[in-house]
């Protein structure tokens, strides 16, 4: 869900055009849920991504990669 808010707001700052550069705004909203994602895990010393949780990440990053190409179709 991070990845997804900070893609939105990413989105709405650099207000990317076709979907190459929607990539590299949807790449860089990931590192920065991935660097916070390594931080609580330092930090509590436990996994924030488990084998219960795994399917509904799954979920998020491919709604969140069907918004792009979806927002990619609208803008032709």
């Amino acid at each position: 869900m991070l990845a997804e808010a900070t893609t939105t707001e990413l989105t709405k700052t650099e207000n990317p055009q076709g979907l190459a550069e929607n990539i590299v705004v949807a790449q860089a909203g990931g590192e920065v849920a991935g660097d916070a994602r390594r931080s609580i895990e330092a930090r509590t010393g436990r996994p924030v991504i488990t084998s219960e949780n795994a399917a509904q990440l799954n979920a998020v990053v491919t709604n969140l990669i069907e918004g792009v190409a979806e927002d990619e179709e609208e803008t032709k």
